[in-house]
């Protein structure tokens, strides 16, 4: 079974109810109606209700209790989420009014459905950019209080047959934190293993990914990514992570038999962790492009309740794993 399927099958055994922020766009309603289709979840279309209605009967559905609508100028939760992302930035010098006219916006309608209880997660960004969509998740539904900071990471969904003999990774962080410290790129590490354990139900082995291979090349950049896999050690023991590591010693066996001897992660890693986000963007980007891998994310890990970001090159495929993916991250 391929990861996207079991992925799918996966969330169809615990659906849960997911606000999409977009709903007036086709490639979100036809992945949302996927989704329902196979049981994954039930589904709020955030927008405005004539264009999300048409939306619908364009992909032939028509009154089903799964597929609900929330025009944020009619809606009868308008007025208490209102009220909510007031108490919430009032501090900020947010006023009634102004808390009034903002919920009125697709992202924060939905976000605050999230926050206020009323869905358990919600999926946007297909059409907003991903600044705007991870400004809401962070301003309204917030960071996990354990966690140390937010990130992202795309989950990979190799070839069938890959000759690696992998089906499924995780690349982070490829998606938000733009140049992170070394203390930054453990916390990522840490999260991201956590997400590999959740989403592709296996033991995390994690790379931490430089242009040199424990020590090959001296540059204040390589400093920062053996410092964070030297923290990744100290305070996480149990986690199999080793850096830093060029990819081709963390991914292929015989050059890490060459190059990193000794290592108990190179040549078997399935997490990747990127030194900034010019990597991670770039490498995801030909993973995908090239290599013909199938790219869910960004998603997002350390809110306290699931929120993600589609890409607006994303199509109605992407949007229904995004939408398993979030529903997984629920039930975690």
């Amino acid at each position: 079974m391929s990861v996207l399927r079991d992925l799918s099958t996966r969330a169809s055994a615990r659906p849960a109810h997911i606000v999409m922020s977009e709903g007036h766009d086709p490639r979100v309603v036809a992945g949302a109606v996927a989704a329902v289709k196979t049981g994954t979840a039930r589904i709020t279309l955030v927008g405005p209700q004539d264009r999300v209605a048409a939306a619908l009967v364009a992909a032939g559905e028509i009154n089903n209790p799964a597929l609900q609508i929330e025009d944020p100028e009619t809606s009868a939760l308008s007025a208490s989420l209102a009220s909510a992302f007031y108490e919430l930035r009032k501090h900020k010098g947010v006023t009634p009014e102004i808390a009034e006219s903002e919920v009125r916006k697709p992202l924060v309608f939905s976000a605050l459905m999230v926050r206020e209880g009323h869905a358990d997660g919600t999926v946007g960004g297909a059409v907003a950019t991903t600044s705007d969509t991870v400004r809401a998740a962070l301003q309204i539904i917030g960071k996990a209080k354990e966690a140390p900071l937010v990130s992202s990471f795309f989950l990979m969904a190799l070839p069938e047959n890959h000759p690696s003999g992998r089906d499924g990774m995780i690349f982070g962080d490829c998606g938000l934190v733009i140049d992170p410290t070394s203390e930054e790129l453990a916390a990522i590490a840490v999260a991201s293993a956590a997400s590999c354990r959740a989403l592709l139900e296996t033991e995390p082995v994690v790379a931490l990914l430089s242009f040199s291979t424990h020590g090959s090349a001296r540059h204040s950049s390589v400093s920062k990514v053996a410092a964070a896999a030297a923290l990744l050690k100290e305070n996480h023991p149990g986690l199999r992570a080793d850096g830093e590591l060029q990819f081709d010693a963390a991914f292929v066996p015989q050059v890490a038999a060459s190059k990193a001897k000794g290592s108990s992660v190179a040549g078997e890693a399935n997490v990747m962790i990127f030194p900034n986000l010019d990597a991670g963007n770039i490498g995801y980007k030909i993973a995908q492009r090239i290599g013909g891998a199938d790219a869910i994310g960004p998603v997002l890990q350390g809110l306290s309740k699931p929120a993600n970001d589609l890409s607006r090159g994303c199509t109605a495929a992407d949007v229904t794993n995004m939408i398993a993916v979030t529903v997984l991250q629920v039930a975690r």
